[in-house]
């Protein structure tokens, strides 16, 4: 009788922890910005035959809108150096932006995306939360990392993948779906 006590007293410390754990703040990540969130698209990146991450757009409604909140998530299949994802995103920030965006301005975004960004190692997830008029907060392995209060920072970076000039219009259109790809 003893023993079953013992048990019961066990689980139930464990029970108690595991539900003190699951309401911690620690474990929240972007889907507690946005709970009503659904799978819009999904699509893979690839660079020369190589497949580089698998991107996911998440958004409150089943459509695209930048006029709302929406998540970009990207799962990498290769290692790849914060270095390297910077640089990546600036040049294509100053490609598309061409003279809109000063060289005092791409300077203040490396330093955010510094913050933002980590090494990354295969499997591992970096999601982009994009705030309308806000900015954009980002999560590595649904942990937060970084946020960054600048809406054109957020409507520049998350264009690389959105916007119509993107470097990559395949994917592209399997994120916004085949018949919502022209906006």
């Amino acid at each position: 009788m003893r023993l079953v006590t013992c048990f019961r007293a066990a689980v139930r410390g464990i029970a108690i922890s595991v539900l003190l754990m699951a309401g911690s703040p620690s474990w929240a990540d972007w889907r507690s910005e946005l709970p009503t969130a659904t799978l819009v698209g999904q699509g893979d990146f690839t660079w020369f035959g190589w497949s580089v991450y698998q991107a996911r757009l998440w958004s409150p409604t089943a459509t695209f809108s930048w006029d709302q909140p929406f998540a970009l998530e990207l799962i990498y299949r290769r290692e790849l150096s914060r270095d390297t994802l910077v640089q990546a995103s600036i040049d294509e920030m100053r490609r598309m932006g061409g003279d809109a965006v000063d060289e005092a301005r791409l300077t203040s975004w490396d330093s955010e995306m510094r913050k933002a960004f980590v090494d990354v190692q295969p499997g591992q997830r970096i999601t982009g939360l994009y705030q309308p008029g806000k900015g954009a907060s980002f999560y590595v392995d649904g942990e937060p990392q970084h946020t960054v209060a600048d809406a054109d920072f957020a409507r520049a970076f998350f264009a690389i993948w959105l916007d119509t000039r993107t470097r990559s219009p395949e994917l592209r259109r399997e994120l916004l779906g085949p018949d919502k790809a022209r906006r």
